[in-house]
């Protein structure tokens, strides 16, 4: 029996990749799901048509009374919701799977929307299903990547990670999401303490194999308050940023005009922001990269130092933080059962999962490299 799975907000940014890797993939039935009844037409059209295997779609509000009606006459076992911004958002979806007993993840890389989904672990537990949050780059696929490599460590004690997207903007929703905490606090932790940055600020340079030097702001993800448990390191910090410089500078000062108060609504300026970015993207260069620094000791009791690359050429970048999502159903789909239980998506996919899922080496490579700190 197929695994039937709805994507929610399956014709958006994400929502269109999670779906092209779903469809016709094995033992997987897939619904695709939005609110614009032509989109999500010509979505399963686009998809039917390219896959071969037939794919239905639903459109309605999925946040809105009787969608958990809708998840048990459709008999889906498995929601993704991909319907960002996270930010600010209720757990509506979520309690209407838990409602009608289906899985559920979702593609947030909000801090406070991912780590606060431990409110609905008692219902999920009860109701016996999995609520995971975080199912993309941040916390999914960098625990993971941590995970891979944690054996050789005896200690971690600093983990410093970042996203470099490429120039193509992503869908304004996502803009308007990241820049949602510009010139905020960031809670992020330093030596033990808790240290904090302001949110696009402290623009550095960083040189990154395969992308030259980009520059990179202090943002907001749930690993700043996951991996300090999960890994026990004292030092943490997380910054990403533009494909081109000029997209770095211009997050940079509107960052610091929100911060001083000259301006004050940040979702004006994202979308002033989406159109001067969309124009700019033929200047980039296609190339994306999730990096990883990790520092400690290895079992020896020498110092030891992990860096690690997962590179996106040919804007392929937005396949990282959506293919998190795709392992995880097609891993479903095997026979896999994640327990009950509401919680961050943080150990549910190994690197190997989340590769097969891609399965595009020509775009995407991960490179690994150890150090033992004398050179």
């Amino acid at each position: 029996m197929a695994l039937k799975v709805m994507v929610i907000g399956g014709y958006g940014n994400f929502g269109s990749i999670v779906c092209r890797h779903l469809a016709g993939a094995p033992n997987i039935a897939l619904v695709v799901s939005g609110r614009d009844p032509d989109k999500v037409q010509r979505k399963v059209d686009e998809l039917n048509t390219s896959s071969g295997i037939a794919c239905e779609g639903w459109c309605g509000d999925a946040m809105g009374a009787g969608f958990a009606s809708v998840l048990q006459a459709m008999n889906i076992e498995l929601v993704i919701h991909t319907g960002g911004p996270f930010q600010g958002q209720s757990y509506a979806v979520a309690q209407a799977c838990i409602e009608a007993a289906v899985n559920y993840c979702d593609l947030a890389d909000c801090r406070t929307f991912v780590n606060g989904v431990g409110v609905l672990d008692a219902s999920a537990r009860q109701a016996g299903v999995a609520i995971l949050s975080g199912c993309s780059s941040v916390p999914t696929l960098s625990s993971a990547l941590i995970d891979q490599y944690r054996h050789r460590f005896m200690r971690i004690d600093t983990i410093e990670h970042g996203i470099s997207s490429s120039a193509k903007m992503p869908g304004l929703s996502t803009v308007e999401g990241v820049l949602a905490y510009a010139g905020k606090p960031i809670q992020q932790l330093r030596n033990g303490r808790v240290h904090p940055v302001q949110g696009w600020q402290d623009l550095t340079l960083r040189k990154l194999p395969q992308l030259g030097t980009r520059v990179l702001a202090n943002v907001d993800v749930p690993d700043m308050d996951i991996f300090a448990g999960r890994y026990g390191a004292h030092t943490l910090r997380f910054k990403a940023g533009a494909g081109l410089k000029l997209g770095g500078v211009a997050n940079g000062l509107l960052a610091q005009a929100l911060r001083v108060g000259l301006v004050r609504n940040h979702a004006v300026w994202a979308a002033r922001l989406h159109r001067l970015g969309t124009w700019f993207e033929r200047f980039g260069d296609g190339k994306s990269a999730m990096y990883i620094d990790v520092h400690g000791l290895g079992i020896d009791g020498q110092p030891l130092s992990l860096a690690v690359q997962l590179t996106a050429l040919n804007d392929k970048g937005p396949e990282i933080p959506s293919c998190a999502a795709v392992a995880l159903a097609k891993k479903m789909a095997q026979g896999y059962v994640p327990d009950s239980g509401a919680r961050p998506c943080v150990g549910e996919i190994s690197v190997d999962e989340y590769m097969a899922a891609i399965n595009d080496p020509v775009n995407l490579n991960l490179a690994v490299h150890f150090s033992d700190g004398q050179g």
